[in-house]
């Protein structure tokens, strides 16, 4: 029988401040992870895009995730975090998780335990993009998506495909709005999760997550509504210039809608 799939995490050192002695307490020491998963399904099915793999980025998030939810005494119990955190990602079927001490002793120390369903809650993941612009240009919060407005079409060849063509012109858009704004470029869920979770702004190319995406118009104001309801964005600001109407929200989107400046 074929041995499932893994994705791992080694050597990943962090200095944190854990212990359960009262001479632990305020002296931060290092630890030391490693942290094996073993996959739902194989990797073969991912087609080379992050969106259909469980990204390293869950991995080191789940220690960051298990460290900064409140200080622990216990090796056992900062694991147990970290355990539950992998496991509520659909893509991870079991975990192993070893965490060693390095100043406490001159070699390490540590546990190691495996767990293929969570003994503990999940800490809760973070908080979605506060603000989604739409051809923002200007004071961008830590962690926004910024959709680019439509651009000038390209070229169509015969037989083409005119709605991808559409979707790539706005990633060109994407690209150029990017570089104006000193901000680099999302084109996966990973992605934009990922620079969300470090505060950092980005701008959606949307091609990759839209393309297969049926009914979906490839103009700029319904992709701003999509990709905010898939966020779960609280709102949304449409930099529209004056006199354009604000369109009905498109897929269910439940947040705010506010046009910027008025």
């Amino acid at each position: 029988m074929d041995q499932p799939d893994r994705i791992h995490l080694r050597d990943y050192v962090v200095t944190a401040d854990i212990g359960a002695f009262q001479t632990e307490r305020g002296n931060p020491q290092r630890l030391r992870f490693a942290v094996e998963v073993e996959l739902a399904e194989p990797v073969s099915g991912a087609d080379d895009h992050v969106d259909r793999i469980l990204s390293y980025d869950v991995l080191t998030g789940a220690v960051t995730a298990a460290l900064a939810d409140s200080r622990v005494a216990l090796l056992e119990t900062l694991g147990e975090r970290i355990a539950a955190q992998v496991l509520d990602h659909p893509r991870a079927a079991r975990v192993a998780v070893t965490i060693e001490k390095l100043d406490r002793v001159p070699g390490a120390l540590g546990v190691s335990l495996v767990r293929r369903a969570a003994r503990v809650r999940a800490v809760p993941a973070g908080a979605a993009p506060a603000v989604l612009f739409m051809g923002a240009d200007a004071g961008l919060p830590p962690g926004a998506v910024v959709v680019a407005p439509d651009a000038p079409g390209l070229p169509l060849p015969q037989g083409g495909d005119a709605r991808r063509i559409a979707l790539l012109a706005l990633d060109q858009a994407a690209w150029a709005l990017a570089g104006r704004l000193g901000v680099t470029v999302a084109d996966s869920r990973t992605e934009i999760d990922w620079a969300a979770t470090e505060g950092r702004a980005v701008v959606w190319a949307p091609a990759r997550m839209a393309a297969d995406v049926a009914d979906l118009p490839a103009d700029a104001v319904a992709l701003a509504f999509w990709i905010a309801q898939r966020l779960g964005a609280p709102r949304l600001d449409m930099a529209l210039p004056p006199g354009v109407p604000l369109p009905p929200p498109l897929a269910d989107f439940r947040g705010t809608v506010a046009r910027a400046g008025r």
